[in-house]
């Protein structure tokens, strides 16, 4: 595992201290800090009432709690030190233990559970997997650290998917082609 973080963060060392390269992962760890971006996410999707807006809240709030419960629990096994020096940058300070990173396990769980189609799900997942290489670049935790927190989260998201579409079916949208106007009846329509 030593060898990984040495390996992963050797990558990352040439790009700190570039005063652009450290605020943008301070920004996007800010905004994956306390699921605020998700929170707005969340928002967004459910502003007009219905299926819509109780998919978004059921979402987020299985997706939160669920989160916490395991980062806490994972944490409070293993017990792991983070990295002795990180970037002086303004973000909050990690008080909790290293492993597994509860930004990036809370951002694949989301990324995972929230989104309604597939380009949204893949949108989310690439912020996600931005939320982990920040947390790396700032050197908040260790690589090993986020890959854990990616792979349970990304666990944990499609084991709370199929609860959620249980508890909230997300809306069905219509789609704009009328019945039968496939290839077929494309040329059918034009004839």
């Amino acid at each position: 595992m030593a060898r990984l973080d040495e390996t992963v963060d050797a990558v990352f060392e040439p790009w700190r201290g570039r005063p652009r390269v450290d605020r943008t992962a301070a920004l996007v760890s800010n905004l994956a800090d306390y699921g605020f971006v998700w929170v707005v996410l969340a928002v967004v999707k459910g502003r007009r009432r219905g299926q819509g807006r109780r998919r978004a809240v059921v979402s987020l709030g299985t997706a939160g709690v669920s989160s916490l419960v395991v980062v806490r629990a994972a944490k409070s096994v293993v017990e792991r030190q983070r990295p002795e020096e990180q970037l002086e940058v303004r973000v909050r300070t990690p008080t909790s233990n290293s492993f597994p990173s509860g930004h990036t396990l809370a951002a694949f769980a989301t990324a995972v559970v929230l989104p309604d189609s597939n380009p949204e799900m893949a949108a989310y997942v690439g912020f996600a997997g931005a939320v982990a290489a920040s947390r790396v670049h700032l050197r908040a935790h260790h690589p090993s650290d986020v890959l854990g927190g990616a792979a349970i989260g990304a666990a944990l998201g499609l084991l709370l998917r199929p609860v959620v579409n249980v508890l909230a079916p997300g809306s069905r949208r219509r789609s704009r082609r009328t019945k039968g106007m496939g290839p077929e009846g494309y040329v059918l329509k034009r004839l």
